[in-house]
């Protein structure tokens, strides 16, 4: 298992639209093995590939409270959307920021598995919001776009605040 390196806002990378998967092979296999290990260490609840400069449509997910019900939708699609919730969302990508994203309350999904065999599920509550997050990574979106210019903008400043610190906090390596 290999811990994957997490790419952060405002990383242009952040904002390429992936492509659909095709071939479902041992490498894909071991990609959602590595994304899953990078998610439990970070930690987190889900990790799309694009985070981790992987520009294909996969995602893995585990909103289990003993996290033990990992899950990997590769090519997912919402068929259908019902009823809408607030959720106060974070994101792996842009740490220690937190804000309240409107999502719909519950979703239907196809998707494929690690194999391409077709896979339908339906989700509400955190799962529901969960997959509707990782599916906009695969678009490029981030859940601060959901906010207001002013916002994004402080959260940008005050990430760019965290790594200046970061930066002066770890030795210089020679």
């Amino acid at each position: 298992m290999t811990l994957l390196n997490i790419l952060e806002f405002p990383d242009p990378r952040l904002r390429t639209r992936a492509k659909p998967v095709e071939k479902f092979d041992a490498a894909l296999k071991q990609l959602s093995v590595d994304m899953l290990e990078t998610m439990y260490a970070a930690p987190g609840i889900g990790l799309a590939a694009s985070q981790v400069d992987r520009h294909i449509q996969m995602l893995v997910l585990d909103v289990s409270e003993e996290k033990d019900s990992p899950m990997t939708l590769v090519n997912p699609r919402i068929l259908e959307r019902s009823g809408s919730q607030t959720c106060q969302e974070g994101c792996l990508s842009v740490p220690g920021i937190f804000a309240d994203v409107d999502r719909a309350d519950r979703i239907r999904v196809a998707a494929q598995d690690l194999k391409g065999e077709p896979i339908e599920l339906e989700a509400d509550g955190l799962l529901a919001v969960c997959i509707q997050h990782e599916m906009d990574h695969l678009i490029g979106k981030l859940f601060v776009d959901y906010l207001s210019p002013l916002k994004r903008d402080m959260v940008r400043k005050k990430l760019e605040k965290q790594r200046r610190h970061a930066d002066v906090a770890s030795p210089a390596s020679a």
